[in-house]
């Protein structure tokens, strides 16, 4: 019952933490706080091998993780407690330290992101306290009755345990009935202030939320529109199986480190461009949404945590600002090489400058296939630079630009010893027939997707087994950024095929065989599957 005891307090402190945290703010909650302090210390091999296994619910595992590691924790606390009521009280009081340390340390903390861990320990410490204390009189009835003599581990330690006793009414130690009722009863006081307390954080965390601010802002009307669809662009319509060309906001894919989305609230934002600038200046949204140069462009975006065939890709219709025309009329030196874009949550992104000034679709993005950007997607803005992958070019939650170089900074990744630039290399991919399925024999759409934004796809090639390549149809060509979907009607004969795709850019380059892991600079080889005809 002694390692219940350290369970229950707790429980009943990450449930006093979180209340305080829907004072404070969500990401001053110890879960998170621990949560983003072991992201930043995790090595990146670790990091890797997490997105290559839970995919988009990394951070999902990772607070389940944590929270089991509290568990058995306060299990070891419980049952240390049991024995000094002293060393009970500081292991509480480590895990108040660690939030505390960690709140503190985040990028964007400040002093008051430790209350909610401080105030969790203390009241974690009179929760192991108070369910220690009928277990106490318990097993010293016992030994006093064998040994005639108190056998606590000191007399503090039993003035103390004498003082709760009498605060609690537990002052019969002529059994241990009684003292167990009393714990079960205290225990359950616990249960119900952890739950009572831990939803109330949860529901006094939503006076934070900007979904409804966010619904009701009314995007500008672009100077310059995203081209028009040819007839036939989207091939999904009639292959089963095959990506959409364009992804729904619910369904694009997220990577990045944030537990908790920051929310900003639109009338609170701002801008700061900072540096190598001869006129540095704030923008706030309003200055962005009045521009006259606003452009909506079809992109598709990869993240270079992309294995091959992986689905960390997709592709939206952008709404936003010139990032070229911004940079440029508030005086870019000539002698920045880096723009260090820095996050609400401290996050520090590094793109090269160069390939912003050449990229002319490069943007401060504000909108996503229609709507204002959700907040999971930097809701109100984030940078976006085609041909880049994201861990360089896709800064969410943007709160400053500043022109520097390479060689003064290096942004949260390149300390990483990610590469400091990340084009993306040219991928395709299979999506039906599925791999290690059973398909009938006969005739069925091979089919997928491949991209090489700012080249453009000009071909998309389709072997299976040892015959030889075969040109598969394309969709129509949008855009350069824009990915191609493709397709191949072959006839299956019974048995097992391996099938392989390779893509050719616009540019003539053709997608190499060569396999490479995704650190430090982009996956890349050809995808290939097996299936079963029968």
């Amino acid at each position: 019952m002694a390692a219940l005891a350290g369970l229950l307090a707790a429980a009943v402190a990450l449930g006093v933490a979180e209340l305080v945290a829907g004072l404070v703010g969500p990401a001053s909650s110890p879960v998170i706080a621990v949560g983003d302090a072991a992201i930043t210390l995790t090595p990146e091999p670790v990091k890797s091998f997490a997105i290559r296994t839970f995919g988009e619910n990394d951070k999902i595992a990772l607070i389940a993780g944590t929270l089991v590691v509290i568990a058995l924790y306060a299990l070891l606390v419980g049952v240390v407690g049991l024995r000094s009521r002293r060393l009970g009280v500081l292991g509480v009081a480590v895990f108040g330290a660690v939030g505390v340390l960690a709140a503190l340390t985040r990028p964007a903390g400040e002093p008051l992101d430790a209350l909610p861990s401080l105030v969790g320990a203390l009241a974690g410490i009179v929760t192991l306290l108070a369910l220690l204390a009928p277990l106490s009189s318990a097993g010293r009835a016992a030994r006093e009755r064998s040994t005639g003599a108190r056998t606590t581990d000191d007399d503090a330690d039993g003035q103390l345990l004498d003082r709760l006793r009498q605060v609690l009414g537990s002052g019969d130690r002529k059994g241990a009935g009684l003292d167990r009722r009393r714990f079960f009863l205290t225990g359950g006081i616990a249960l119900g202030v952890a739950a009572a307390t831990g939803g109330g954080g949860r529901l006094l965390q939503r006076r934070f939320d900007v979904a409804g601010v966010r619904a009701g802002l009314r995007l500008p009307t672009p100077a310059s529109p995203a081209a028009p669809l040819p007839p036939g662009a989207d091939l999904s319509g009639r292959i089963d199986g095959l990506t959409p060309l364009f992804t729904r906001n619910g369904d694009f894919y997220r990577v990045d480190t944030a537990l908790v989305a920051p929310r900003i609230r639109p009338a609170d934002y701002r801008l700061e461009l900072t540096g190598m600038f001869d006129t540095p200046r704030t923008y706030t949204l309003d200055d962005l949404f009045e521009r006259d140069d606003v452009i909506e462009r079809d992109i598709t975006l990869t993240c270079v945590s992309n294995e091959v065939g992986g689905v960390l890709a997709g592709t939206a219709r952008w709404m936003g600002v010139p990032l070229v025309t911004l940079l440029r009329e508030n005086g870019l030196r000539s002698g920045s090489d880096q723009l260090l874009c820095r996050s609400v949550d401290g996050m520090t992104i590094g793109a090269p400058t160069r390939q912003v000034l050449e990229v002319e679709d490069a943007m401060l993005a504000f909108g996503m296939n229609g709507e204002p950007l959700p907040v999971v997607h930097g809701f109100p803005v984030r940078m976006l630079i085609p041909g880049l992958y994201g861990y360089v070019s896709a800064c969410k939650w943007l709160v400053r630009i500043e022109a520097t170089t390479f060689a003064a900074v290096d942004a949260y990744w390149t300390e990483r010893e990610w590469a400091a630039e990340g084009p993306i290399k040219i991928a395709s991919r299979i999506d039906t027939p599925k791999p290690l399925r059973e398909i009938p024999a006969g005739r069925h759409a091979i089919a997928g997707v491949a991209w090489a934004q700012t080249r453009g796809i000009a071909r998309v090639e389709v072997r299976v087994d040892e015959e030889e390549w075969v040109e598969a149809e394309l969709s129509p060509q949008v855009d350069a950024d824009l990915w191609r979907q493709w397709v191949l009607p072959y006839d299956f004969a019974p048995g097992r095929h391996s099938i392989t795709v390779r893509a050719t850019g616009a540019d003539g380059e053709v997608q190499t065989e060569t396999r490479a892991s995704p650190f430090p600079d982009g996956a890349s080889g050809w995808h290939s599957i097996q299936v079963l005809a029968g």
